[in-house]
């Protein structure tokens, strides 16, 4: 009969959340959505290096989309833990984290791309030179970063995303306020379309974020 091993000291759990760095997963709460499995990636591939807080405007529920056989189980599951339920975007203190998240979010240009409470968390951590990744739909959140000046906060950086062609196919495409990759072009910085990159590629840049956090972490 194999012994049970013996159980963790009192704390020690809670030890191990406080060590953890704090990674803020904002999303959107408009009717389009968030993709169900890009959202599953980014929360199970971030969870054992952060703690998690998710956050969207107004603090609403997330509509998820695409959910199918291999993701259905995982998001009845999410939506019964206590932290499912956002934070409201607007309490957010980006000072607080250690890194931002977002996710393929469709409804991104409807409700993030224009949140001026994103922009001021968005600044912060461009400022402070802090891990921001930003996956599929959800890049359209980073249009709202603006300076005083106009500017955009991520002039002259190199971003990744659906292309015009892409989202010519979506039913909606004649009301979106923002055409992200004509923005990011015209706000100075270059865009490429996420088509071109191999399966995989959203893991890879989550966990790149991951790496680039500990990296900093141990610079420090």
């Amino acid at each position: 009969m194999r012994r049970r091993p013996p159980p963790p000291p009192p704390g020690s759990a809670m030890s191990e959340r406080l060590g953890k760095p704090t990674c803020l997963i904002v999303a959107s709460a408009a009717a389009a959505g968030v993709s169900a499995q890009s959202f599953l990636h980014c929360f199970t591939l971030t969870s054992s290096a952060f703690n998690l807080q998710v956050a969207t405007p107004g603090g609403k529920s997330i509509d998820f989309v695409d959910v199918n056989e291999s993701n259905m189980r995982w998001i009845q599951d999410f939506r019964m833990k206590s932290y499912a339920n956002p934070a409201k975007l607007e309490s957010i203190d980006g000072a607080r984290y250690h890194a931002l998240l977002i996710p393929n979010c469709p409804g991104a240009v409807t409700d993030l791309a224009n949140s001026g409470y994103l922009a001021k968390i968005l600044q912060h951590f461009s400022t402070e030179n802090k891990p921001i990744c930003a996956v599929g739909h959800g890049v359209a959140a980073l249009c709202c970063a603006t300076n005083e000046d106009k500017s955009w906060v991520f002039q002259g950086y190199s971003l990744t995303g659906p292309s015009v062609y892409e989202l010519i196919r979506q039913p909606n495409f004649a009301s979106l306020s923002i055409i992200v990759e004509d923005f990011v072009k015209d706000s100075g910085a270059t865009f490429s379309d996420i088509t071109e990159y191999p399966s995989g590629f959203e893991k890879r840049r989550i966990s790149a974020m991951k790496y680039c956090m500990w990296i900093s972490r141990a610079v420090q």
